[in-house]
């Protein structure tokens, strides 16, 4: 089976739905599909081995920026628009860009959603012609935002189209008037021209169900799997060492950062508890540096500057390494979170988590026991869990083994390749049933997919 997967770059950040993309073709590759994982906008960036296919650039940042403003670029000859498309050029431009701002992309969300009707119909003409060369058997949109392409895809090429629901409507929700009402009822218009769309989880997929106004049947929970290569149980912790709460993610103010410090400072009053310390790391965007000194000087304002670190951006192998030097790891979103894939990274290698009860995290932590809920942002409940653990060690043990043991048995990137090929070859098969006249059963998500 050929699969074309189009996923969207995130302007050099990592981000969760990248890497979540490109493991998902590494292992569907590895299962023995042929798979071209196609980026948009801006080049791949992962933490693993990047399968990405480059060139052809599809839907290049710089040329969809480019049409949006100008009517001239719209009509430009494709060979100037290729070199436009240089990765190197669009990495270039993304690192001395701005951080993204959703209010002010309200026009080009809209332009996009609206597919070969909007300013950016040319980069369609060239996604489509390319697609009937490659010939594939299903094409996959990693996010609702590229539903503007399935309409002009499926007319094409007469083949599956599949859409991950991953996050938008955190997007979404920062539009302005009268593009938010624009992109929300676009969305709803063009999911139509999905065969089926795919979740990480049940919150999420019910969630997007009512917000696209979608058929719940078309929405299958396939959890997200991890490559286990290197992931473990984490070592003991060696005698007199303190404590380690840890924190890995995005660091941001929506990521909850400054929760943890307020609970860190919290925790720490008490005086007859055993040494603990806080220890962060994660991509930090250029806009967010303020925010991290922010909480850096506020934790040395409270006597608590020499208890802290912030250990940067690592790459996959530092990643594990510091996850292993965590006892606990708390990510308290104030958002609700859709992905949450660093908590199931940090199981991976044995490591409790203390989330906020919403969101993803309730159905995580009560699938894997591998940690307790804590009410969302609300510093002081929080600091009540993590006291629980850093009194108790051996509590947060038997968390983390419970942890590992489910990660590796039902959130592995083999586990995660294995359900998607079958919501494949059912689409597919479906899809040739009904060009040959035949009626093909309708699908029937979370009963082998979940």
């Amino acid at each position: 089976m050929k699969i074309v997967y189009v996923a969207s770059g995130a302007a050099g950040m990592y981000c969760g739905m990248c890497l979540h993309d490109n493991t998902l073709a590494r292992a569907l590759l590895a299962a023995g599909e042929e798979v071209l994982l196609t980026p948009t906008y801006t080049p791949l960036r992962t933490d693993e081995p990047n399968v990405s296919t480059l060139p052809p650039m599809m839907f290049g940042g710089i040329n969809v920026y480019l049409q949006q403003k100008s009517a001239l670029f719209r009509h430009t000859p494709w060979f100037l628009d290729r070199l436009l498309d240089s990765p190197a050029l669009i990495n270039f431009a993304t690192k001395f860009a701005p951080t993204v701002d959703a209010s002010k992309l309200g026009p080009m969300t809209v332009s996009m959603l609206q597919g070969e009707d909007g300013h950016q119909r040319k980069e369609m003409s060239k996604l489509v012609e390319w697609l009937k060369t490659e010939r594939p058997d299903v094409v996959h949109l990693s996010n609702s935002m590229l539903l503007g392409m399935a309409g002009p895809i499926r007319r094409a090429l007469r083949v599956p189209v599949v859409c991950s629901l991953s996050g938008e409507d955190i997007f979404l929700e920062k539009l302005i008037p009268p593009y938010y009402e624009q992109a929300r009822q676009l969305l709803r218009d063009r999911a139509g021209d999905v065969e089926a769309f795919t979740s990480l989880n049940r919150y999420y997929a019910d969630y997007m169900t009512e917000y696209m106004d979608l058929d719940r049947i078309r929405v299958h929970i396939i959890p997200h799997g991890l490559n286990m290569q290197g992931h473990g149980m984490r070592p003991a912790r060696a005698a007199g060492e303190p404590f380690t709460i840890g924190y890995f993610a995005h660091v941001c103010p929506e990521k909850g950062l400054h929760l943890l410090a307020e609970a860190f400072r919290i925790l720490c009053e008490n005086r007859d508890l055993p040494p603990v310390r806080l220890v962060a790391a994660g991509y930090l965007g250029k806009g967010d540096r303020e925010y991290l000194d922010t909480i850096t000087q506020q934790l040395a304002s409270w006597g608590l500057g020499d208890r802290f670190q912030y250990l940067g951006e690592p790459d996959r192998d530092e990643k594990i390494r510091i996850l292993q030097t965590f006892d606990l790891m708390s990510v308290p979103a104030v958002y609700r979170e859709s992905k949450g894939l660093s908590i199931l990274e940090a199981l991976a290698n044995g490591v409790p988590v203390v989330q906020p009860a919403h969101g993803s995290y309730p159905e995580m932590v009560h699938d894997t026991g591998g940690g307790v809920l804590c009410a969302p942002e609300n510093p002081h409940d929080l600091a009540e869990k993590l006291e629980r653990f850093v009194r108790n060690p051996a509590l947060a043990e038997e968390h983390g083994r419970r942890g590992h043991a489910a990660i590796r048995e039902r959130y592995t990137d083999v586990r995660m390749a294995a359900q998607t090929i079958e919501l494949y070859r059912k689409l597919v098969a479906d899809a040739a049933g009904t060009r040959g006249g035949s009626s093909a059963a309708t699908l029937q998500p979370d009963r082998t997919l979940a």
